[in-house]
């Protein structure tokens, strides 16, 4: 939490709503806020959702839209985490654009196989963390965003608990490249 370099102030903590100072109190609030945003978007999945640009804001301003001002809105920041940079916050409006023209406006309403599901998951988070749209909780809005893709499917959501950090992160990275390997043997693990 909070442990991004953000214009070359690393781990600091956010300015939020509730005046919270302590990490603690910050951190439940956040898991508050992604446990009811998972909940709610859970109860509202229809056979015909459409996972847009705009759902996965929507997501995000539900998790935290009670802690923070940015909730729902692209990073305007530009970050990094372990030394690797994420695109810049100016870019983030148009690869958002491109993402959703490219990947999501693609995405089926059923899959006949589970592999293809697991293909378009691992496509659709790697894509999303790499981008790193907001400033906070992007993590957790791909991984909400993930369950919710098998759930349309009528699977459970995924356990990210059995993932390897380090090879979560190399993953991501390799997305840089469009390669999605890493990230499909990871959501397949976590399925």
């Amino acid at each position: 939490m909070n442990r991004y370099s953000t214009n070359g102030e690393e781990g600091e903590i956010l300015h939020n709503l509730l005046g919270l100072t302590d990490e603690e109190a910050i951190h439940n609030a956040e898991f508050e806020g992604f446990l009811t945003a998972e909940i709610l978007f859970t109860e509202n999945l229809t056979p015909k959702t459409k996972f847009t640009i705009k759902y996965i804001c929507d997501i995000h301003r539900t998790a935290l839209k009670e802690l923070y001002s940015f909730a729902g809105h692209f990073r305007s920041v530009n970050v990094s985490k372990g030394g690797f940079v994420f695109p810049a916050g100016r870019f983030i409006p148009d690869n958002m654009r491109i993402f959703e023209e490219e990947i999501l406006a693609h995405l089926p309403d059923h899959y006949a196989h589970q592999e293809e599901l697991i293909k378009d998951i691992a496509k659709v988070h790697g894509e999303l963390l790499f981008i790193h749209p907001f400033r906070e909780g992007n993590g957790r809005t791909a991984r909400i965003l993930a369950n919710l893709m098998a759930r349309k499917q009528g699977y459970t959501g995924l356990n990210f608990r059995r993932v390897n950090f380090d090879e979560y992160i190399i993953a991501v990275q390799q997305v840089a490249r469009k390669d999605y390997s890493r990230m499909e043997k990871i959501i397949t693990y976590a399925f």
